[in-house]
This record gives structure tokens, C-alpha cells and sequence, in this order.
């Protein structure tokens, strides 16, 4: 029994370190992404950026790596039609008091 949560513990410490060799910095800084579809169109899509306080630049270009990369798996695309996009000057008032910054894009399929 012993042996079997010393197993699990490692398992689960290596898998971490997996993790953490898969993260993408901006700016030597790591932003921490979620994108998820919007509701009924999965064209559309919400990034989630945490830690934006750490640095608004780095936070931008970890949404726009956020969201190209929601386009590439769920379409196969890097095309993104910005509503809220990284470029946009209105960005750094979009960071919310908890220091996240949200954009908002819809992946450009082609037919």
C-alpha cells in the first residue's frame, strides 16, 4: 500500500514538471491563457489572460498565442478576426480588477 502512494506521488510530481516545460513566456514572463467558444458559434471565441499586472505587452501577445492556438486545434486555421484584439489601443482598459485581461476574435475559416 505504501508503495502504491509513493508511485502516485511520483507520478503526479513528474507530470507537473511536463507542464511546466510546455509553458510559453512573453516578455520572460509566464500568462497563464484559457480561450473557450462563445455559445453557440464555435467560431467565436473568448481569451482569458491571467497575470495581465505583471505587464500589459506580455499579456497581449499571450492572448493573441491564445487565441491562434484555439483556431489551429479547432479548425486548423491561424486566421483571427479581432473584435477585442491584442493590437487595439482600448485593450489596456479591458484588464479587469482581478489583473485579467479578456479578448475577444473569431477564427477565419476558410470554405
Amino acid at each position: 500500500m505504501r508503495m502504491l502512494a509513493v508511485l502516485a506521488a511520483m507520478t503526479l510530481m513528474l507530470g507537473a514538471c511536463a507542464d511546466r516545460d510546455k509553458r510559453v513566456y512573453f516578455d520572460g514572463k509566464y500568462y497563464p491563457t484559457k480561450a473557450k467558444r462563445v455559445k453557440g458559434d464555435r467560431e467565436s471565441f473568448v481569451v482569458n489572460v491571467r497575470r495581465a499586472s505583471q505587464g500589459i505587452a506580455g499579456a497581449r501577445e499571450a492572448g493573441r498565442h491564445g487565441g491562434i492556438k484555439y483556431c489551429i486545434e479547432t479548425f486548423g486555421y491561424s486566421e483571427i478576426d479581432w473584435i477585442v484584439g491584442p493590437d487595439d489601443a482600448a485593450t489596456a482598459d479591458a484588464t479587469q480588477s482581478r489583473g485579467n485581461l479578456v479578448l475577444k476574435g473569431r477564427c477565419r475559416v476558410w470554405e
